[in-house]
């Protein structure tokens, strides 16, 4: 009696074998399916597991903690842009071979994550936080910190589509404050200048600056800067002592005023992006950000069917791209 029954489960035990294994045969997303669920659920335990055990990192700990295995691959010249917190992670933004690259690492430094796609991107990669009223040329306002790597990345996106739009729009670069030290006050207030005495060459500076990874790597370094400047306002003809005289005469009204413009909006996040007054948020890619700018019109003007870059700006300093769809801001 015992052996007919332990031979009846060995039976059923093969059956169910060979049942399970018939169906993976005949729908073999089964097995894939799987695999991904099994991965999916090891990468949400490892992204969260510092936070659970306490067992978290300092910003500084987790950017030398990729850079030490990054050059154990044999990868060399990195060096740290930036670090930030994004998302229950740590960004860890470095330049390699002119670009800027984000890199996450979990708050506990035992596990990497190489991309972060926002759950509530479109189709497109547009969002946007409330609908945005319309009317025939909307006002444009980019509240930024100048030194801010999301702040330039934005500029480098918006840039290409102001180009496009020109008078269509009436678009304005604002000045949030500074939150990286006095080199970001007295760059804000060296654009302001730039933009009152220039106002012809103005976006043509903040590309260059934006782009310029020679401009980056002097971190606001006096000595260092001033030959780069000079250079930049050498192609525009941009008097320098004009500035520079601008800047010790007008330039606390100007940055006072751009400081409380900000503070009377609540606005402290660069990149902020504000289209007919109201706040809204975008992908980091030309085309995506003209979307959402030709999305305020009463009437579309043709331009907005002119095809721009999807491919997302780099953060920081730089001419690059990134793989990245981050909205991370400063």
């Amino acid at each position: 009696m015992e052996e007919e029954k332990k031979e009846s489960n060995e039976k059923i035990h093969s059956h169910s074998n060979n049942s399970f294994t018939e169906k993976v045969r005949k729908n073999p997303w089964m097995l894939s399916s799987l695999v991904l669920g099994i991965l999916v659920l090891a990468l949400l335990f490892s992204m969260f597991s510092g936070n659970f055990t306490g067992n978290v990192i300092s910003k500084e700990q987790a950017g030398k903690t990729l850079l030490t295995f990054y050059e154990s691959l044999g990868v060399e010249d990195l060096t740290i842009n930036s670090i930030s917190e994004v998302s229950g992670v740590y960004e860890v933004n470095v330049n390699y071979q002119d670009n800027v690259v984000p890199l996450y690492i979990t708050k506990d430094g035992k596990n990497m994550i190489s991309d972060m796609s926002p759950l509530e991107a479109t189709s497109s990669g547009t969002t946007t936080t409330t609908e945005v009223p319309k009317s025939t040329k909307p006002s444009v306002e980019l509240y930024v910190f100048t030194y801010c790597p999301y702040g330039l990345q934005m500029e480098k996106a918006i840039l290409p589509v102001v180009e496009l739009l020109g008078d269509k729009i009436d678009f304005k670069i604002r000045q949030i404050g500074a939150m990286h030290g006095e080199y970001e006050e007295i760059e804000a207030k060296r654009q302001l200048c730039i933009e009152k005495n220039y106002p012809a060459y103005f976006l043509d500076y903040i590309k260059i600056f934006a782009q310029s990874t020679e401009i980056g790597n002097c971190e606001g370094d006096a000595a260092c800067l001033s030959p780069k400047l000079n250079t930049v306002f050498s192609q525009f003809n941009i008097e320098r002592s004009k500035i520079d005289s601008c800047m010790n005469l007008d330039g606390d009204d100007l940055y006072n005023a751009e400081v409380s413009n900000s503070n009377s909006k609540g606005i402290s996040g660069s990149p902020t992006l504000v289209i007919n007054g109201v706040e809204t948020s975008s992908g980091r890619s030309p085309e995506e950000v003209k979307g959402v700018i030709c999305s305020a019109f009463t009437n579309v003007p043709s331009e907005c069917s002119t095809a721009l870059s999807t491919s997302q700006a780099s953060a920081g300093f730089g001419a690059g791209t990134s793989s990245s769809s981050s909205t991370a801001s400063c």
